[in-house]
């Protein structure tokens, strides 16, 4: 176990280089599932939810260095980069009645390994994947996926912790998703691109990791209309090919700085921000005091004096404001000049962070999904654990804003999705380090 130690009152100068996406590459990765063949994919961020689909797909034998890497996973500014898969060996089989099995051990550890079902289905006809774990942020069932697949054709069964699914082929279908599934919708459109026929999926997820998803099943010959909206229509073919592609950046690594900056003052320049997709993060910090300076669509400048106006915030689907950046502006409003309120309308259970920030002087009071945020003059180092990802960048940001010495535990949820996070912040300014924990200290 690892925890951080943060001396917080510095501002934050420099210049900073914001990695791939992790919720583009994540079902990417899972899309070379769908054809053999040899894959080059640029951008990919070293984080454990990547070396996690790494060790996932060897099960499957899609050869790649990711979870041989794994142990490197958020360290010493390592990146992948690009990665190089093969999964000419994709197995047929590997348990008794010859469905391909995502096992427990391995999808526990992350939601987005549900991602694997739709395409292991659509190209193997039959599947048994795990009920998948990750963050402790709300129910998240998978209820739509499974929906949306017999709606196709698909026999399912849960069974012991396991989905088990099997086909003679999938079917073009109409499914109309009840409440907008990110994942959900990128596994059904995964399916749908070898399915029999026209599938035609409604209310659908607009994020832009669903389009960088659709973009890259283009590049492999799928053939789909209506990118970018809530209304994909997926004709299916016979087969894909590999393909070569570029992930994303990640918007909410970029927000995360931009409410680094905002909170503990100094300038930053952000380089390979996406600020086509980030317009509502965007506007609420500028509306709350952060100076941006739009270079061009790939690099911004944000400049601060440390110094918050209050802001409200409601959670809720793209493009309107990410539940992926709550807990990040949480932290920032907690020293606001006034009060700010925080609906957050995506999972029931995301505010386990408010407890923490209050333990470094934070006045926050919750009341079932709203969190009001009255600003205090400054914010006390203290100990404090992550609950979840986005949490835990949360607590980094209040504790560079305090003053004095926090310590922040439980990191693995934060080299979950932050590639090398403390060199990052280290390396612009912040007093930042990494330490080792002694097991009866966890």
């Amino acid at each position: 176990m690892e925890k951080l130690i943060i001396n917080g009152g510095n501002r934050l100068n420099g210049r900073v280089r914001i990695g791939g996406a992790k919720n583009a590459a994540l079902p990417i990765l899972a899309a070379t599932i769908l054809a053999e063949g040899e894959y080059r994919i640029s951008g990919l961020p070293m984080l454990t939810d990547i070396c996690t689909m790494g060790e996932l797909l060897a099960q499957l034998n899609i050869s790649t260095s990711c979870s041989a890497l794994s142990r490197f996973c958020g360290r010493d500014g390592i990146s992948t980069t690009t990665q190089e898969l093969d999964s000419s060996d994709l197995l047929l089989v590997n348990n008794d009645n010859g469905s391909i099995i995502a096992p427990f051990e391995i999808v526990n550890k992350m939601r987005a390994s549900i991602l694997v079902l739709g395409a292991i289905l659509a190209k193997r006809k039959q599947a048994k994947v795990a009920l998948p774990g990750g963050c402790a942020i709300g129910e998240r069932p998978v209820d739509l996926h499974i929906s949306a697949l017999e709606a196709m054709g698909a026999t399912i069964s849960v069974n012991h912790g396991y989905i088990e699914a099997s086909c003679d082929r999938l079917k073009g279908a109409e499914f109309t998703f009840r409440v907008v599934t990110v994942t959900g919708t990128e596994n059904i459109l995964m399916a749908a691109t070898l399915a029999e026929g026209v599938t035609v999926l409604n209310n659908a997820a607009k994020e832009p990791e669903v389009v960088d998803l659709a973009n890259f099943l283009v590049a492999m010959g799928a053939k789909i209309k209506g990118i970018g909206t809530s209304r994909l229509e997926i004709e299916g073919v016979e087969r894909l090919h590999s393909a070569n592609y570029t992930v994303m950046p990640d918007r909410i690594e970029a927000g995360t700085f931009l409410c680094a900056v905002a909170g503990t003052g100094g300038r930053l320049e952000i380089e390979n921000i996406p600020v086509d997709s980030m317009e509502a993060v965007l506007l609420k910090l500028q509306t709350a005091g952060l100076k941006i300076t739009i270079v061009d669509d790939r690099h911004v400048i944000a400049e601060s004096d440390g110094k918050m106006r209050n802001i409200d915030i409601e959670t809720a689907p793209y493009p309107s404001f990410p539940t992926d950046m709550q807990a990040q502006f949480m932290a920032i409003m907690t020293k606001a000049d006034g009060d700010s309120i925080i609906d957050e309308t995506i999972f029931e259970n995301r505010f386990m962070h408010a407890a923490e920030l209050k333990r470094m002087g934070a006045n926050i009071t919750l009341k079932g999904n709203r969190a009001k945020v009255r600003g205090v003059k400054e914010l006390s180092g203290a100990e404090v654990t992550a609950s979840d990802l986005r949490a835990s960048a949360g607590l980094v940001i209040a504790a560079l804003m305090a003053s004095n010495t926090s310590e922040v535990h439980k990191l693995q949820h934060l080299d979950r999705g932050y590639e090398a996070f403390e060199q990052k912040l280290k390396a612009v300014g912040a007093d930042i380090v990494r330490v080792k924990v002694a097991k009866n200290n966890e």
